[in-house]
């Protein structure tokens, strides 16, 4: 999917370190004051461009957007992780980096990924997003994403509520 200089297509090792950058920047921006620091920083630490390269060389599914030939988001996505769920399609990420969130680059991550989702043959859509990621919240909803579940995600002594949003 190609519109004059933005484009969507599967992740290569060439984008591992833009991916890096890409993740380490939105989570910042994303979770700074909900997931306590140090184990945010662990998480992104083990996110590195030697963790990206791996998981393009074992074909995990991971769209890139680039912009003017710049890696600048991406989407995780596959079979839902939880056993028994109406939906079998899950994405598990989306994240743009700061300086290009509101350009509507999510949203054509989005699509993308519940396409991609949809031509493997897996239908219904679910994504988890932390409760207090309001950011994150309001973006699925105004994807037409309905809350349907809640848990909790722990981090060291901090539980964390997190929702699921659904789409048929």
């Amino acid at each position: 999917m190609a519109t004059g200089l933005i484009s969507i297509r599967s992740a290569k090792a060439e984008h591992a370190d833009a991916l890096a950058s890409a993740h380490a920047e939105a989570w910042r921006l994303a979770y700074q004051g909900i997931i306590p620091h140090l184990h945010l920083e662990r998480m992104i630490a083990r996110r590195g461009a030697k963790w990206w390269g791996q998981a393009i060389a074992r074909r995990s599914p991971v769209l890139v957007l680039e912009y003017d030939g710049e890696a600048v988001g991406y989407t995780t996505f596959g079979r839902a992780r939880r056993q028994g769920s109406p939906y079998q399609g899950e994405i598990f990420e989306i994240y743009v980096s700061p300086v290009y969130q509101g350009l509507g680059f999510g949203g054509r991550l989005f699509r993308a990924a519940r396409s991609a989702l949809l031509d493997a043959g897996l239908t219904g859509l679910v994504v988890w997003a932390l409760e207090d990621n309001e950011m994150a919240c309001a973006f699925y909803r105004h994807v037409g994403g309905r809350p349907v579940a809640e848990d909790a995600e722990t981090y060291g002594n901090v539980a964390l509520q997190k929702i699921a949003f659904a789409w048929n």
